[in-house]
């Protein structure tokens, strides 16, 4: 299983366009950053099928984490806990744990007085029903506990779906354990800008430095416009180690320019980003 990692997102807002995916580029880059492969990205609707669908094919690829976001309210449409049930062929039952995590949160806002009174309706109920042998997880900001089950060797790990909830779960009680399976790392990046040159041409230098220099992975994005060629390249790679890591870039780096240059483009050092756990 190695360190590989899949999120899976859920609802209908990001097939449709209306809210962009930001809790999967938020966290891929998390995940990256804390030297985990994030392998695979799924964006499915607000139904039971695809859920468990998307759920059964992730795991059959056996990654060590799959996280899932959205779907864990008390709307008739949150049906991301009834999916995973479905996946893994149990039932949603009431978890008591979860129960008093919704409870407090309820008494809370009763203090804050921005309810009057704690009521656990059936759609409060429904944040606590998880599939058989999860775990809930506190939820520090928001009121639906995170949800967490082995299955398997992989850890499958649900996540609210409001940015402000998935993050504060992630960084609290999902982080820690990615951290231990990554091991201690360093994830550095870099990026540079090479002008006058298309990508077709560029696309060669890239394959031979990267042969060149197996644990560097370089990736071109163009940014210019057509007669202009205007690319970034983004330089990346992890070690437990941050003088190997940053040795590494910079054999890339120069060997690269140096390419360029003779093939008659120019480098441009105008955006240089280096990042690490």
């Amino acid at each position: 299983m190695g360190k590989q990692m899949e999120i899976i997102c859920v609802g209908n807002e990001l097939l449709i366009g209306k809210t962009l995916n930001t809790n999967a580029t938020w966290m891929a880059k998390r995940a990256t950053s804390l030297g985990m492969e994030v392998r695979r990205i799924t964006v499915v609707e607000d139904d039971v099928k695809e859920i468990a669908k998307a759920t059964v094919e992730a795991l059959g690829r056996k990654p060590s984490f799959i996280v899932t976001t959205g779907g864990l309210g008390p709307t008739f449409d949150d049906k991301t806990l009834g999916g995973i049930s479905k996946a893994l062929g149990s039932k949603l039952e009431v978890n008591e744990k979860a129960v008093e995590m919704v409870k407090r949160k309820y008494e809370a806002f009763v203090k804050e007085a921005k309810i009057e009174k704690v009521d656990l309706t059936p759609a409060r109920i429904k944040m606590a029903k998880l599939p058989e042998k999860s775990e809930p997880i506190t939820n520090p900001v928001g009121t639906a506990p995170g949800v967490m089950i082995i299955v398997k060797g992989t850890t499958l790990v649900a996540l609210p779906g409001v940015p402000s909830e998935m993050r504060a779960i992630f960084e609290e009680s999902i982080v820690p354990m990615l951290k231990k399976k990554a091991g201690d790392v360093t994830f550095f990046e870099i990026s540079i800008f090479a002008d006058s040159m298309m990508e077709s041409t560029l696309a060669p230098l890239i394959d031979r430095v990267m042969h060149d220099n197996p644990w560097v992975y370089i990736k071109s994005h163009p940014k210019g416009e057509e007669g202009k060629p205007h690319i970034e390249l983004h330089f990346s790679t992890t070690s437990k180690e941050s003088r190997t890591a940053r040795n590494r870039l910079e054999n890339a780096i120069v060997q690269l320019s140096e390419l360029i240059e003779k093939n008659g483009g120019t480098i441009k050092i105008q955006k240089r980003k280096e990042s690490q756990t």
